[in-house]
């Protein structure tokens, strides 16, 4: 088995209300890029958003006095925690520089993903950038054009920078997934020496978006959509909400 991952070429800056799906489209037609049949297309979660105009303007938010507590706790513009706290369940742990939270979708992970890097700052005064309302469905619609566009079976992926709760640095994770299983179950199949596998499930979702961020980077690389051709895999599409852990089966919160 070969893999390729190609980023896509010549996207312009995304600004709210553009046609991602259309954008896509014509910069692959522009350098006649031909997805085959079984491709992933790996897209950065920021586009996404920017497309979706989930920005929010820091200037004209009036932070809560929970809000200001925790802000002087963790050392943050009590402003954006305001946002943060909006955009989350609950609080899992802060200290001074970090706070952890439960992302009203189900995501632990930093800040909710509200984000001041990478974005247009002619957005408002001081805009930040929210995750997609629900990554699935923008995962789902991105299929359905590239799918009536270019015929054959196709995979999205909307991918994130994570950190880990065991060990440093960020990886690329699957926010939303359409067209593929986001989470394979492997248990029942054989090993190399016939032991059924009891436990094993693999994130695929989270291993494509991983392998994808590899060349969409963090800085100025300006990738922010990969194409991955060569995987293979079976069983039905599952989104990738299917990847989040239930609470009662979380020991670290």
């Amino acid at each position: 088995m070969v893999v390729t991952l190609t980023p896509v070429p010549d996207l312009p800056l995304i600004r709210p209300g553009d046609d991602l799906a259309g954008c896509l489209i014509a910069a692959c037609t522009a350098r006649a890029l031909a997805p085959a049949d079984g491709d992933i297309w790996v897209v950065a979660q920021k586009v996404v958003s920017k497309a979706e105009g989930r920005y929010v303007d820091l200037a004209a938010v009036r932070p809560s006095p929970r809000a200001q507590a925790l802000a002087a706790e963790v050392d943050k513009d009590p402003r954006l925690v305001e946002v943060i706290l909006q955009e989350s369940r609950r609080v899992v742990r802060h200290r001074r520089g970090v706070l952890i939270v439960e992302h009203r979708l189900g995501f632990i992970m930093a800040n909710a993903g509200v984000d001041r890097s990478n974005v247009d700052p002619t957005a408002g005064a001081e805009p930040v950038l929210l995750l997609p309302r629900d990554p699935d469905a923008s995962a789902a619609r991105l299929l359905d054009r590239l799918t009536a566009q270019f015929g054959g079976r196709f995979g999205v992926v909307i991918t994130d920078s994570f950190g880990r709760a065991w060990r440093r640095g960020t990886v690329g994770v699957a926010l939303g997934a359409a067209g593929i299983p986001a989470l394979l179950d492997m248990r029942g199949r054989p090993d190399l020496f016939g032991h059924a596998l009891r436990v094993t499930q693999t994130g695929f979702a989270d291993e494509v978006a991983s392998a994808a961020s590899l060349l969409m980077g963090q800085a100025d690389e300006a990738r922010p959509v990969v194409l991955v051709h060569g995987l293979a895999w079976s069983g039905l599409p599952s989104p990738g909400a299917s990847l989040i852990r239930a609470a009662e089966e979380d020991l670290f919160r």
